[in-house]
């Protein structure tokens, strides 16, 4: 009878120990608690940083604010001060805040002895807009591969961007660069904390889209970021051209004189008459002076100091942090941001006004005598020239350093909703494991079809396997080599995924001896 006991009691504490999940850490500021479902613990609306209010308005994140007892983790904070409706398209509750500095954490630890991998996504949205609560970005499915998950919120637009002559003499590095200060924040935070989630402090991986994408290569080059993470995943992002001073075609990173143009032309906009008069505002006063949509007039900025310079540069003098990387378009984002007809004339005066002297070989590449050719090449010189064109030059440069590998990948998934090709994000839900739950323009939206579950399945494997060894091949994926200089492969992610040449290569090559001579003007 006692032995009975014994093996029941000892049964009793294997289920319980085996059932046991982390529901409550300590971490920098005190203590939270999040909710188990379905084996994966979610902590949502941690603070990592003060909130930017205030005197902290356009300022670097500040150290978090203490509190007592323990705070329940379980509700996402409120989006940073943006215009909610594009965020609302995609399924986002409309709730915005100045008091935006937090994240969430999803983890399949059992114990924080298990030391995962770590993913943290960085949303895009032009830098102007983007919450972690859009439910696609749903941090559980893909946790349930392996992986600790992590979302971090970060000031966008006017709140995130601005630059300003005062502000640049009051912090003696520049100004402009907010939002990505409060990245570099979140991986701090990571580095500090993840432990206690079950996650593995020196295998973290970044990876975001569009914005996202881009800040994911802006961190790959800022020496502020510099050891905290190990792998760099970028959907659609990029940013390797020189910088912009009017409107040159391709360019969107301003020079510091560019932004602090900018910044004053927006305080005077706002009928202050300074930055302190400006922090004295109301937040919403700032964000209707803005004005609602993308096109917000603020983006990171080249201040010398968390964006040194022109990254193509940064990267050929070998500046840069050097980690594995994972980087991709997909075959149709420009329809995203070109959806009507772009008549031959009008294609051309674009063309002609943005490209300078290489304007006649870009034209060349990019056919436009009828209203058909000239509408898909103003949809294609977008893709390319936004994200295609510095995904390759990366891809390229990385490479030829001979050092940390660059995997590339080309998303033509095709829907009934998209027959000619993957729009803007339309990967997000295959990577992340959401189908159906992304409500956008570019979404897969109803029942997702057996062949759209198996490219999620196939996807979010790869970015799993990156996350844990820095190479995103496993058993029985198709093989996915390096990207090289004299084997430039590119894993197409399309009927048949396999590894195939890079695509668009007459037009990749026109953009880059366009931008190689915008970079060679830019130093006269």
């Amino acid at each position: 009878m006692r032995t009975a006991l014994l093996v029941i009691a000892a049964q009793f504490v294997f289920a319980t120990t085996a059932g046991a999940q982390i529901r409550d850490a300590a971490v920098t500021g005190g203590r939270v608690s999040g909710v188990v479902a379905d084996g994966i613990t979610a902590f949502k609306g941690i603070p990592f940083a003060a909130p930017p209010v205030g005197a902290r308005r356009w300022k670097a994140p500040q150290p978090v604010v203490k509190w007592t007892g323990v705070k329940t983790a379980t509700a996402f904070a409120p989006g940073c001060m943006q215009d909610p409706a594009l965020a609302k398209l995609f399924g986002a509750p409309d709730a915005v805040s100045e008091d935006c500095l937090y994240l969430n954490v999803w983890t399949p630890a059992r114990t924080a002895a298990e030391r995962l991998p770590v993913m943290v996504w960085i949303y895009g949205g032009a830098f102007t807009s983007g919450m972690t609560s859009i439910p696609a970005y749903d941090g559980a499915p893909l946790a349930e591969k392996g992986v600790v998950l992590v979302s971090a919120s970060y000031r966008v637009g006017p709140f995130g961007f601005l630059a300003h002559p005062d502000l640049s003499r009051e912090s003696g590095k520049g100004s402009g660069n907010y939002g990505l200060q409060d990245q570099i924040a979140a991986l701090r935070w990571v580095k500090d904390n993840i432990s206690k989630f079950g996650g593995d402090a020196d295998r973290v991986t970044i990876f975001g889209e569009s914005a996202g994408g881009i800040s994911v290569s802006m961190l790959a080059a800022s020496p502020a970021a510099k050891g905290l993470f190990h792998r760099a995943i970028s959907e659609s992002g990029g940013s390797f051209g020189p910088a912009k001073t009017a409107n040159e075609g391709g360019a969107t990173v301003p020079s510091l004189k560019v932004a602090e143009a900018t910044g004053r032309a927006f305080l005077t906009r706002l009928g202050a008459a300074d930055v302190d008069a400006a922090r004295a505002l109301p937040a919403e006063t700032i964000q209707k002076a803005l004005g609602g949509g993308l096109a917000s007039g603020f983006w990171p900025v080249f201040d010398g100091d968390v964006l040194p310079g022109d990254q193509y540069e940064l990267y050929r003098a070998k500046r840069y942090n050097d980690t594995p990387i994972l980087i991709g378009t997909n075959s149709d984002e420009g329809v995203t941001f070109v959806p009507g007809a772009a008549q031959p004339a009008a294609f051309e005066a674009a063309i002609r006004a943005g490209y300078g002297a290489k304007a006649d070989a870009i034209l060349a590449a990019y056919p436009h005598a009828t209203l058909m050719e000239s509408t898909q090449s103003a949809r294609n010189i977008f893709r390319d020239a936004t994200f295609a064109w510095h995904t390759w030059a990366w891809a390229l440069l990385q490479s030829k350093q001979n050092k940390s590998k660059a995997y590339v990948y080309y998303f033509d998934h095709r829907t009934p909703l998209s027959p000619n090709g993957a729009g803007h994000a339309a990967e997000i839900p295959y990577v992340f494991r959401t189908l159906g739950k992304f409500t956008g323009p570019a979404a897969l939206v109803g029942s997702p079809r057996p062949e759209d579950r198996a490219m999620s399945d196939l996807m979010s494997s790869y970015w799993v396997n990156f996350a844990k060894t820095g190479d995103p091949n496993g058993p029985g994926l198709p093989p996915w080599p390096a990207f090289t200089e004299s084997a430039q492969a590119t894993m197409y992610f399309d009927a048949k995924p396999s590894a195939r040449p890079a695509p668009n290569m007459t037009q990749i090559k026109a953009l880059d001896e366009y931008f190689a001579w915008r970079r060679q003007e830019a130093k006269k």
